[in-house]
């Protein structure tokens, strides 16, 4: 199964079931970001796990510890105007990239919750970006 079928059989059972889902991400927060392409202005949707951190949303572009960064961060950076689905709410929003600190401290927390993330971090030499949905 190819990451376009597989991402499209999350996005489905997150919506069919409320915003949870099973599998590799049974247990964990999920949200599904819309984001616009770079290079093709189409939406794309990605089901990502996050961080619920006060009234925002916090993403990570860890791309499993790959050596470069996934798509949609990019595309994120390229058009921060994004759109994000919470359980059964959808919202616009707009995403910002959280730096030194805050960027340090919100990737500690989901590594402690979810320790795959600490292990995305030894595999690769790139900083990992944390990415911030705040609602517009």
């Amino acid at each position: 199964m190819d990451q376009n079928d597989f991402n499209r059989k999350i996005i489905e059972e997150f919506r069919a079931n409320g915003g949870t889902v099973g599998g590799s991400f049974e247990g964990a927060p999920v949200v599904l970001l819309h984001t616009t392409g770079r290079k093709s202005g189409k939406e794309r949707i990605n089901p990502l796990m996050c961080l619920h951190e006060g009234d925002t949303i916090v993403v990570i572009a860890s791309y499993g510890g790959a050596p470069h960064h996934p798509d949609w961060y990019h595309n994120v950076v390229a058009n921060p105007e994004v759109t994000v689905e919470v359980g059964t709410e959808t919202w616009p929003g707009v995403a910002r990239v959280a730096e030194g600190e805050e960027r340090d401290r919100l990737y500690a927390i989901q590594a402690e919750r979810f320790p795959m993330f600490a292990e995305y971090e030894r595999k690769t030499d790139r900083v990992i970006p944390v990415v911030i949905l705040e609602r517009r």
